[in-house]
Parts: C-alpha cells; sequence; structure tokens
C-alpha cells in the first residue's frame, strides 16, 4: 500500500481531507461519517449513480448549502463545519468532467457489439442466464485497440500461459 494505513471510512473520516468512493453500493458514505468528517474535508463519488453517498444526511446535518464553484456544494453543518461534496454525489469522472473518454468507451461499446452479434450467431444453443464475455472477443477487441494505438506488447509463451492458469507451482 506504498506506505498507506489501511483503515475503515469510520476511523478515517475525522482525518480524512478527500474521500471518494468507487463501491457501486448505497450508503457507502452514511451519516455517521458525515457527523465525523473533518472541517474542510471533500466528499465525492465515482462508483454509482449518487446513492453512495447519503446526501439526505447532509441536508438533515446542515444548515445552509452554498456553491462557491462550479461542481461543489458546500454543507455548512450545524455544529460549525464545511463539508464538500463534489458533482451533487454523483459519478464525479461523468457529471464534472468530460465523461469516459472515447479512447476507453470504443472498447466497450465494441466488445457490447461483438457480445450482442455473439448471442445473435449463437442464441440456439444458450440458456437464458448472464454470460461473460467470450475470451476470444476481449482479447480480440484489446489486439485491435493496441494495433490502432501503434503498440505492440510480449505474447506469452504456451509455458507462461499454462502457468497463469494454474495454481501447481508457488503455492506450496
Amino acid at each position: 500500500m506504498d506506505g498507506f494505513e489501511v483503515m475503515t471510512l469510520m476511523a478515517a473520516a475525522p482525518r480524512a481531507d478527500i474521500v471518494i468512493t468507487v463501491t457501486g453500493d448505497i450508503n457507502v458514505v452514511d451519516r455517521a461519517h458525515v457527523e465525523t468528517f473533518k472541517d474542510g474535508a471533500i466528499i465525492a463519488n465515482s462508483g454509482h449513480f449518487n446513492d453512495e453517498i447519503n446526501l439526505a444526511a447532509f441536508d438533515d446535518l446542515s444548515s445552509d448549502v452554498t456553491k462557491p464553484r462550479p461542481f461543489v456544494d458546500s454543507y455548512r453543518m450545524n455544529d460549525g463545519r464545511t463539508l464538500h461534496v463534489l458533482a451533487e454525489g454523483r459519478l464525479l469522472n461523468l457529471s464534472a468532467a468530460e465523461g469516459h473518454p472515447a479512447a476507453v468507451m470504443d472498447m466497450s461499446f465494441a466488445n457490447q457489439a461483438l457480445c450482442a452479434e455473439y448471442a445473435a450467431r449463437h442464441h440456439a444453443e444458450l440458456e437464458a442466464r448472464v454470460y461473460d464475455v467470450p475470451v476470444d472477443i476481449d482479447r480480440d477487441v484489446a489486439r485491435l485497440k493496441l494495433h490502432a494505438m501503434g503498440v505492440t506488447i510480449d505474447v506469452l509463451t504456451t509455458e507462461q500461459a499454462r502457468y497463469l492458469s494454474s495454481w501447481e507451482s508457488g503455492t506450496s
């Protein structure tokens, strides 16, 4: 962890200058955390909608909300602290920036399109359930992206691929 101390959010809240959630869960930052964040703390979400931060707790525990700059809501808490929530608790990389860069989204869309084609071609043999992206499709998209970027990488030897797919060596 490169010297960083790992702890629960409850332990970190009184010490943290910045908290960014990325879990995809609800109320990751909850009322108990809001009550203990230090003055001036910045809270943001990059995980899932605006559900990760319990914004109702901020509203309930504050007397005033100002917008000192775009994408910053400063909550004046009833006890005198000021806490700053970025992008209204929404996904910071989408709400306060330019969203996902095209260089990332093109791969995602390519995977989705090729998976839809795969499902259409193999629908008779597929049961109704969730499937992982077929490895061949994932690898082809990655290979094509690297090629388009002019990037070359090493290719695993048969021995390396076999080693990576087993737990037989190095675990005894």
